[in-house]
């Protein structure tokens, strides 16, 4: 499966090196702003999303704060040049953010980063269709439940309103030609 993964860094030059970096193994989407990258989450099914801390407009901590309510499925990666611990500490104890790297990164630990999150990504995944498919068979449980209880109270007003033990009903007899 290819994921599609989103990168959002108001310099042009680190769009370029993660493109590079990741599009012979993801469908990799890039984003200039934190506005731009909303406007794209909208129309692209997005599993991960690498984003920069410091942009103009739009921190990257707000804007994963608004892209929760787009995709809440999808992990976020932090890059940061600069160490904002009060801010990093809140998004990731909050479970905003999956993990955050300092800038500059190294290849090789963002790559495994990447990779471990998508993990984390098809887990939180499949636990939600999980969930989902629970609640659904819990109520139709429910459902059936309900349903043979109003048999039983039908069958017991039927047998009070006339006082007498319900009636058999004798089934059909077929003879079979000879």
């Amino acid at each position: 499966m290819t994921y599609k993964i989103m990168i959002v860094d108001d310099e042009p030059a680190n769009l370029r090196t993660l493109l590079r970096l990741f599009r012979q193994e993801y469908q990799v989407i890039t984003a200039e702003s934190g506005a731009e990258a909303l406007t794209l989450l909208q129309q692209h099914d997005v599993a991960l999303m690498i984003s920069d801390q410091r942009m103009p407009q739009m921190t990257g901590i707000e804007l994963m704060k608004k892209a929760v309510e787009v995709r809440p499925q999808m992990v976020k990666i932090l890059l940061t040049g600069y160490t904002d611990i009060g801010a990093l500490i809140e998004s990731i104890n909050s479970g905003l953010v999956y993990r955050y790297l300092t800038k500059p990164w190294n290849n090789d630990d963002l790559q495994l980063t990447v990779s471990r999150a998508l993990e984390h990504y098809e887990i939180t995944k499949s636990n939600c269709l999980i969930a989902m498919e629970n609640k659904r068979l819990r109520a139709r449980l429910h459902s059936i439940s309900e349903m043979a209880v109003e048999g039983i109270d039908d069958g017991r007003d039927a047998m009070s309103s006339e006082n007498r033990a319900p009636r058999l009903v004798q089934p059909e007899v077929y003879e079979l030609p000879a």
